[in-house]
C-alpha cells in the first residue's frame, strides 16, 4: 500500500511538473496495473492530458507522457528499440524470454527501464528507455552461454513476425465477459474470476465489471492467458446476437 502511494504522488508530481513547466515529462516504463492507477487519477491532474506508448502498436509495458493543454512544441517518446542477436549462430543455444531478461537484470538494470521483450527463433527486440541503450549496448555481451551483439534498431517497429488469430463468432451483447470468453475459447463463467480478479484491463485500465460494453479498438489483456483487439461488430444476426470479430495476439 504504500509503495502504490508513493507511485501515485510521482504520477502527480510529473504531471504537476509538465502543467507548471509547460513541458512533458515521462514516466519509466509502467506495467499494467501501474497503468490502471494512472488512469484512475485522469480527474486529479488538471491542466494535462496524459497517453501510453510502448514503442509499437499494443504493447503491454507503457511510457506514460503528461503533456500540458497549452504545449505548442512537437515531442516524442523516449524509447529505443535494441536487436539482440548471437555473435555466432553456429553456436547459439536456443534462448527464451526469460533468458534475456535474466541477462538483462543481472546487468544491475531496474525493471522499469525495460519496455516489452520480444523473441524470435534467433533474437530479441527490446525496448528500453534511451538513456540505458548504450549501456546495454556496451555491456550485455551474453545470454546464458550464447554471445551475443547488441545494436540499435533501424526501425522502432520490431521484425519479429507478430501472428494475429482473426476470430469471429455471435455473442449477445459486446459485454467484456462474453468478448474474453470467445477470444479465449471458453465459456463466460471461467471467465468472471478473472474480471472479478482484477486480471483483465481494458486500454491499460483496470476492469473489474463483468458487463462493461466494450468499443471497436478496444485492446484487452487478461493475465495469464494474452490479450486481443476487439475488432467490431460485422453484422447482426435475425435472432438479435451480434456477429463479431476479435484479432487474439499469440
Amino acid at each position: 500500500m504504500q509503495k502504490e502511494e508513493h507511485f501515485r504522488k510521482r504520477i502527480q508530481d510529473l504531471a504537476r511538473m509538465a502543467y507548471e513547466r509547460d513541458i512533458v515529462t515521462f514516466t519509466d516504463f509502467l506495467d499494467l496495473n501501474e497503468q490502471h492507477i494512472v488512469n484512475s487519477l485522469t480527474r486529479e491532474l488538471a491542466g494535462v492530458t496524459h497517453a501510453g506508448f510502448g514503442g509499437y502498436d499494443m504493447s503491454e509495458r507503457q511510457i506514460t507522457a503528461f503533456i500540458p493543454d497549452a504545449l505548442s512544441y512537437e515531442w516524442e517518446y523516449p524509447i529505443c528499440c535494441l536487436h539482440i542477436r548471437p555473435r555466432d549462430g553456429r553456436f547459439a543455444e536456443t534462448l527464451t524470454h526469460r533468458d534475456y531478461l535474466g541477462a538483462l537484470l543481472n546487468l544491475g538494470i531496474d525493471r522499469n527501464m525495460l519496455g516489452d521483450l520480444l523473441i524470435d527463433e534467433s533474437s530479441a527486440y527490446l525496448y528500453c528507455v534511451d538513456h540505458m541503450s548504450q549501456f546495454i549496448i556496451q555491456e550485455l555481451t551474453r545470454v546464458r552461454r550464447t554471445a551475443v551483439t547488441v545494436v540499435q534498431s533501424e526501425t522502432m517497429e520490431p521484425a519479429v513476425t507478430r501472428n494475429f488469430r482473426e476470430i469471429k463468432g455471435t455473442v449477445a451483447s459486446v459485454r467484456l465477459d462474453a468478448l474474453i470468453a470467445l477470444a479465449f475459447q471458453s465459456s463466460r463463467n471461467r471467465m468472471v474470476p478473472l474480471i472479478e480478479g482484477g486480471k483483465v484491463f481494458v486500454n491499460g485500465r483496470m476492469v473489474t465489471s463483468n458487463g462493461c460494453a466494450l468499443r471497436e479498438g478496444d485492446v484487452i489483456s487478461v493475465r495469464g492467458h494474452g490479450k486481443f483487439r476487439f475488432a467490431g461488430v460485422i453484422s447482426e444476426t435475425k435472432k438479435g446476437r451480434c456477429l463479431v470479430s476479435v484479432s487474439r495476439y499469440s
